[in-house]
């Protein structure tokens, strides 16, 4: 089944409502309008091989689970499919009436702790991991193994670009040989008149691996050439990642985010503390408040008002907080399966009876 297969049939949407921004009351003139929804498949498809678990547009900014599906999302705590079960009233679009039958609390459990308050520690992570990047920004000429390569040169280091200049050498006249027993070091040897057939440090300006070359025998040694393996392979993950990022960023929010000048993706982080505080919600009332009260807080970590090690600083001691609170919590440690599954299939013998 395709999306607007089922928007054709709209009898078999059982829940539609708009989600994100504008369920928490965060929306700004610019918000997309996201869409979240339940349905349930024709019986054939469903007892068939065509089985759906859930429809999608392009954009994901509309999303519907098929029944089975949402109820599995819900056993797992999944924060967005519990925030379905209580949306506000102004952003039902349909509801039908037996979607009564799944409450929040047949599903609240302290798995809400990793779920909420875990995901929400990973937006932590993402906002350091962007940070770094914004505030050292790499070079698109990327780096080769030459500028992790050093010399021993007067009892100390010396980089081998550096080293080169002083000896008026190129590297393509150089040819390196093992040394037995010395990870990553090689003998450098030069060949002043070009005649020895040396492979040079590296064979090529694009190589990721030393070249190594058959010395003559008696060929005196110019220097200890010792080569930062890890480093080097190191900043080719990290330039890989940088500019994956750069191309697949998303330019509007990157660009918001030098805006404000406080180098961290603030939508990112107001999510951060919503979670945050849903999750201490969760364990203090045993409820979902998807509609947040402090509005005003979150729209100003969104626009930049705070630093980002204090909003870090702020969500380590909410963590804190709530690693306590769960542990004293009477929810249980997990929803009732047996329960849900008896729930989800007296709902599927009314729709299809």
């Amino acid at each position: 089944m395709l999306l607007r297969e089922l928007y054709s049939q709209p009898h078999l949407i059982l829940l539609e409502a708009w989600s994100g921004s504008r369920a928490y009351g965060t929306e700004l003139p610019a918000s997309d309008v996201d869409t979240r929804g339940v349905f349930f498949l024709p019986q054939a498809q469903f007892y068939g091989l065509s089985y759906t678990q859930q429809l999608s547009d392009e954009t994901n900014d509309t999303i519907l689970y098929e029944l089975g599906r949402f109820v599995e999302l819900l056993s797992k705590n999944n924060p967005n499919i519990l925030e379905l079960l209580a949306m506000p009233d102004d952003c039902i679009q349909r509801r039908h009436p037996i979607m009564d039958r799944l409450r929040p609390e047949d599903f609240l459990s302290k798995k809400c702790k990793d779920t909420f308050g875990g995901y929400a520690f990973t937006q932590v992570r993402k906002a350091r991991g962007l940070n770094k990047k914004i505030v050292n920004p790499m070079s698109k000429e990327r780096k080769t193994p030459l500028d992790f390569c050093y010399v021993l040169w007067n009892e100390h280091s010396l980089p081998l670009k550096k080293w080169l200049e002083l000896q008026g050498f190129r590297q393509e006249q150089c040819g390196l040989a093992s040394i037995p027993h010395f990870r990553d070091s090689y003998g450098l040897y030069h060949d002043e008149r070009g005649e020895l057939g040396f492979s040079g440090v590296i064979r090529k300006p694009d190589s990721n691996e030393l070249a190594l070359s058959s010395i003559p025998k008696g060929k005196p040694m110019a220097a200890v050439l010792s080569f930062n393996k890890d480093g080097y392979q190191t900043y080719c993950k990290e330039y890989r990642q940088y500019w994956e990022w750069v191309e697949k960023r998303n330019e509007t929010r990157y660009e918001s985010t030098l805006s404000h000048g406080k180098n961290y993706d603030a939508k990112n982080m107001m999510h951060t503390f919503r979670l945050l505080d849903m999750a201490e919600e969760i364990a203090r009332e045993g409820i979902i408040r998807v509609r947040r009260p402090n509005r005003s807080f979150l729209l100003d970590i969104r626009h930049g008002a705070f630093e980002y090690k204090q909003l870090v600083g702020w969500a380590e001691e909410r963590m804190a907080r709530i690693e306590a609170l769960y542990q004293q919590s009477a929810l249980p440690e997990a929803p009732d399966l047996e329960r849900i599954n008896r729930i989800l299939i007296e709902m599927r013998e009314e729709l299809y009876g």
